[in-house]
């Protein structure tokens, strides 16, 4: 590893001990519990299309992406890291908006930030699948409740099995497909670099984006007030970006185990914007499936951080 390197271990010894990868990951969390509440702003009122929200953001921090690329001299992918570029993009620069933007049509924000508070537990499950790790029993355990826990909430708020309509299995769907992205994404970070990772990823992503965002204009012209337009703006450069590098960096900081836990109140913070930005009424349904969910989740993270690896 070069010495200018992003995940340059000069840098990182003395940075623990004043918490500084903590407080990097909080900050980029932060501005990740965002993108569920600005989500339902920009596509509640059918001002813009879901498809338009899901892909056009994607096409402007591709932008914002190839051009720091271009700016900072970055080397190309090489070989295999290519097809690990194509699973961080299918999982969190198309896959995880599109998804999220369709569900959030109909979803209210609150409802969509407990069934994705699955993402750390998903994503360390993605994680011990693809690296070959042998946790403690325990991670099952609690993943295996998460998941039941999310899917009990999703279907009591829906009306029962039913009425459990596609915003949930859309929701569902795009912490899979993301869990798959952030894991793989991860593990590219240690040799490409960390926020090298989601800008090549998304410049990558960007001819199907762009197509796809084209469509969204041909069938419906976006509009809006400035606070939708506010809203799909943060989503384009914080949400799909700069966020990134906060987060990423972070966990190049460390210790990765403790910060990756930081990923946890993501959901809570959402849920809290949900009802102080957009009014919506947090029910004591919404309370408990999240501190559930939220609880499978951290002992998951824990379980598979101190479990035993091959």
């Amino acid at each position: 590893m070069k010495a200018n390197d992003t995940a340059t271990p000069k840098m990182a010894e003395p940075l623990p001990k004043s918490h500084a990868g903590l407080w990097w990951g909080l900050l980029g969390i932060t501005a990740f519990s965002f993108t569920v509440p600005f989500t339902r702003v920009a596509v509640e009122n059918g001002h813009m299309s879901a498809l338009f929200v899901g892909s056009g953001r994607a096409v402007i921090a591709a932008l914002l992406a190839a051009l720091a690329l271009g700016l900072t001299r970055q080397k190309l992918p090489r070989g295999k890291q290519w097809l690990q570029v194509a699973v961080v993009a299918g999982g969190a620069v198309v896959g995880f908006p599109l998804l999220t933007s369709f569900a959030l049509t109909t979803a209210p924000a609150s409802h969509g930030a407990v069934v994705i508070a699955l993402l750390p537990a998903a994503t360390a499950v993605c994680a011990v699948l693809r690296t070959g790790e042998r946790p403690a029993r325990a991670f099952w355990v609690a993943a295996a409740f998460g998941a039941i826990a999310a899917v009990i909430f999703a279907v009591i708020q829906g009306g029962g099995f039913g009425d459990l309509h596609v915003s949930d299995l859309l929701l569902f769907a795009a912490v899979i497909v993301c869990a798959i992205g952030y894991a793989e994404g991860g593990l590219l970070s240690r040799t490409l670099g960390s926020w090298q990772t989601i800008s090549w990823a998304l410049v990558l992503a960007s001819p199907l984006m762009i197509l796809l965002t084209g469509i969204a204009v041909a069938q419906q012209s976006p509009t809006g007030t400035s606070v939708e337009w506010g809203a799909f703006a943060y989503l384009a450069a914080v949400s799909m970006f700069l966020g990134f590098f906060a987060w990423y960096r972070g966990l190049a900081i460390g210790p990765m185990a403790q910060v990756s836990q930081v990923q946890l109140t993501q959901p809570v913070i959402s849920i809290l914007w949900a009802g102080l930005l957009l009014g919506e009424h947090i029910g004591w349904q919404t309370i408990v499936g999240g501190i559930v969910v939220i609880g499978c989740a951290l002992l998951a993270v824990r379980a598979r951080n101190n479990g035993p690896r091959k």
